[in-house]
């Protein structure tokens, strides 16, 4: 999402004013949403939805930020109005070298749900419709819902810690209304 080297020069931007420590969260999200009522499609939607905040602390005081442009000009911009939002005193400079922390897959996924497509996802939507209606003729309405998402996060700060997290989410739901 957003390279280490870029990170570095933005954190080193952040503490430009000799600002004691400076931290980068930053979050990209996207995602699908298919929704079927009684047979029908009434929804289907794809969204993004990513930013990056940034908290500079100098002393007592901390300065934040947060910008929706992830390039490095745009984190660059946001590291500064941090930096001096937290200023108290004369510059300074200092480098930050990040450190890897290293990661682990807690749960494993077969299949990347953004390489699904949405015809093969509206079709699930029409089997679990068909499969709720088989349960017999007092069923008298279906609503089904599917929707997955990706998150990508880095946290970044001047002390040296990098770590990133994937979240991959998938959820299906249906409802049943029976009469009799």
């Amino acid at each position: 999402m957003i390279d280490n080297d870029v990170l570095e020069r933005v954190l080193s931007a952040a503490l430009r004013t000799g600002a004691d420590f400076a931290e980068i969260f930053a979050s990209d999200w996207r995602g699908t949403g298919v929704g079927l009522d009684d047979g029908r499609i009434e929804q289907m939607s794809t969204g993004r939805n990513r930013g990056a905040g940034i908290r500079v602390i100098s002393g007592e005081t901390t300065g934040f930020a947060h910008t929706a442009d992830l390039t490095e000009a745009g984190l660059v911009a946001a590291a500064r109005v941090a930096a001096d939002a937290a200023r108290q005193g004369g510059g300074g400079t200092r480098v930050v070298a990040l450190t890897a922390q290293p990661s682990r897959v807690v749960s494993p996924i077969d299949i990347d749900p953004s390489t699904v497509a949405k015809a093969a996802k509206v079709e699930l939507l029409r089997r679990v419709d068909d499969a709720a209606r088989s349960a017999g003729g007092a069923i008298t309405q279906v609503s089904a819902g599917y929707s997955d998402g990706r998150t990508m996060i880095v946290v970044a700060n001047s002390d040296g810690l990098v770590a990133r997290d994937e979240r991959v989410r998938t959820l299906l739901r249906v409802s049943a209304v029976a009469n009799g």
